[in-house]
């Protein structure tokens, strides 16, 4: 079992498209738990451009630079996927640095982004709808945050 607490660690999530009622409501009644800083950029894409061009205005807004150093980490159904517990001793091996966690809109994240950032993460397999990836992320990071303090909120048996 892991000894520490998350630090107080950056997060910042960017994310494609704006997040609405319910998934706003849920997400921010995670964003209050926290105890880790986190800060959110919505990247919202001008309208009435091709997709095409939205998507690529999309990645230069995901791939910008964070105001402090930090590690990208973007969520694609091709990334590796890793259980609660690993998740928590995952954010608990990199405490101490900022990390920036890019969720992409309707049509995810374009691979010239993912060949960009530091790691590659998964909810598994199937698609997400990036609202709901949105709320399921912040909620792994509130739970790796319990995982980490030994509170009683992660009851579930990892499967390894």
């Amino acid at each position: 079992m892991l000894g520490s607490v998350l630090t107080m660690q950056k997060i910042l999530i960017r994310a494609v498209g704006k997040l609405k009622s319910p998934f706003e409501e849920v997400f921010e009644e995670f964003r209050k738990r926290l105890t880790s800083s986190l800060a959110v950029e919505e990247i919202l894409p001008k309208k009435g451009i091709s997709p095409e061009s939205q998507r690529k205005q999309a990645n230069a807004v995901l791939l910008r630079p964070p105001s402090t150093h930090g590690t990208f980490v973007a969520w694609d159904a091709c990334g590796e996927t890793l259980s609660s517990q690993g998740f928590a001793e995952w954010l608990h091996n990199t405490s101490g640095s900022s990390l920036v966690f890019l969720v992409g809109g309707a049509d995810g994240i374009d691979p010239s982004v993912l060949r960009c950032v530091g790691k590659v993460l998964s909810f598994g397999p199937m698609i997400w709808s990036h609202q709901l990836a949105r709320v399921m992320l912040i909620e792994q990071i509130y739970r790796a945050q319990q995982i980490l303090s030994h509170h009683p909120y992660h009851k579930g048996h990892d499967l390894k």
